[in-house]
């Protein structure tokens, strides 16, 4: 597949040059080095490179395109899917690759690969800017950017992707190639939501927002019980609101965490949770209605440093869980969903599972469904069914619980499915929000990955 330029160590897995830590199966830290963020994930891979720069991802292409092997490419290694290691292959892992530098001057950040949106977001408020980033702060920076990218600042900001002005890759030939608005502009319109594949991204660099450290954030947690009269209320504050406001409707059940009553842990609620992307002072005053829809069982709102918000769900996705998601748009949001919706939640086999409803709009829309690899963003609102649980023995009922609603809410959809809160199952591999770009997608996959060293993973699948 390619020409020799390096050394082969004598079982052939790997070249000398390489600087980072090579862990295959049977040395001491190979377990630990394939563990990924969801539980449910189980790959052996042949070979892990934990590169230590630019250098070694370098290396690492070129050994599997000479090798003809498999990769996989792990950034955070928080995507749902797994698709941050395979079985067998090669696994080019940039955890280790977390350098961030801020130009406060021009408002820009720059991350390497391995970076995580804590990274991220620390370095920026040091300067009272905002990258937009998730909403769970051990998320990779680069899994959620290939992905679209939503956060508490996408009604203001749009998605992720579309605040990312340039980024270095190595693409599937070994070649470095930076992407920019002025050079190789096809790879950066792909890097912009397109789901990844084409390379590397060894670093990306982001447009910020002036923001911060406190902003005003929205908790109001009401019963259950008042779930159609809170979504018809968000539904309706949600339709004029404006851009700064990112509110969220989230059915879950209290978590048996400090911060909350001990007499409310395990109790269902439903809540309007978000943040007001401008000076905390006017938050108050726009979010109110929120406050008053009934009586809450909880009111957390109030100001609070962007990096507590950015942190606060960290806890209810921990390392090891076992996690199984799925997705749809809705173009609109209406009394049917609501109470399908509704009724699904009532009957969650565990009280780890979120199902969050997001708004959309503002921002995310305003961007064209061909400017970006991401395509359609005319939806109203994205479902996520975020199946959450800690027993393997649990896998059945959950998975059986996921699909089903994913099912029976596939009549509201616009047709398409969030690649970042997917399995990537047959069902979904043909549903992303990118379909429509796919032609466009192909061509830059083929100009900077012509032999295909960045194929799909297949990712878990769930047998009944």
């Amino acid at each position: 597949m390619g020409t020799k330029t390096h050394q082969m160590s004598e079982d052939g897995t790997i070249d000398e040059r390489f600087r980072g830590r090579i862990s295959r199966p049977g040395d001491a830290r190979y377990e630990e080095d394939r563990i990924v963020w969801n539980g449910m994930r189980d790959a052996h891979p042949d070979i892990i490179a934990r590169c230590s720069g630019v250098g070694d991802v370098k290396e690492a292409v070129e050994f599997a395109r000479e090798a003809d092997i498999p990769v996989a490419v792990r950034g955070g290694g928080h995507n749902v899917a797994g698709t941050a290691v395979r079985d067998g292959g090669l696994v080019i892992d940039l955890s280790e690759m977390r350098s961030v530098t801020v130009d406060p001057e021009h408002r820009r950040v720059r991350a390497q690969g391995g970076a995580t949106w804590a990274d991220v977001d620390w370095e920026t408020q040091a300067f009272r800017l905002v990258a937009p980033g998730g909403v769970v702060s051990e998320t990779g920076i680069a899994g959620l950017t290939l992905g679209g990218g939503y956060g508490w600042t996408r009604r203001k900001l749009g998605l992720t992707c579309d605040s990312l002005v340039s980024a270095d890759v190595i693409t599937g030939e070994g070649e470095f190639v930076h992407a920019s608005e002025d050079e190789h502009e096809d790879l950066l319109w792909a890097l912009r939501g397109g789901g990844g594949g084409v390379g590397v991204v060894t670093s990306f660099e982001y447009e910020c927002l002036r923001l911060g450290p406190e902003v005003f954030f929205l908790g109001a947690l009401y019963p259950l019980d008042d779930g159609e009269a809170v979504l018809s209320a968000w539904r309706e504050f949600m339709t004029d609101a404006p851009d700064e406001i990112t509110v969220d409707a989230l059915i879950w059940s209290v978590p048996p965490d400090p911060m909350f009553p001990e007499e409310l842990h395990g109790t269902p609620f439903i809540g309007v949770v978000g943040m007001y992307a401008g000076p905390p002072e006017r938050g108050p005053e726009a979010m109110q209605p929120l406050r008053e829809i009934g009586t809450p069982l909880l009111d957390l709102s109030g100001p609070m440093p962007y990096l507590q918000v950015q942190s606060m769900l960290d806890a209810a996705f921990p390392d090891g869980d076992r996690y199984y998601w799925k997705s749809h748009y809705f173009a609109a949001f209406d009394d049917d969903e609501t109470e399908t919706i509704l009724d699904f939640a009532r009957r969650r086999p565990s009280p780890r599972t979120l199902v969050p409803i997001r708004s959309l709009g503002g921002e995310i829309a305003r961007v064209g469904s061909d400017e970006t690899a991401f395509g359609d963003r005319s939806a109203a609102a994205l479902l996520s069914i975020d199946g959450t649980w800690e027993d393997p023995a649990d896998d059945a009922e959950n998975v059986a619980w996921v699909r089903e609603f994913w099912d029976a809410t596939k009549e509201y959809s616009t047709g398409a499915t969030y690649v970042n809160f997917s399995m990537l199952e047959r069902d979904e591999a043909s549903r992303t929000s990118f379909t429509a770009n796919e032609e466009r997608l192909a061509a830059v996959k083929e100009r900077y990955d012509p032999d295909g060293v960045f194929a799909p993973v297949e990712t878990v699948t769930v047998t009944e």
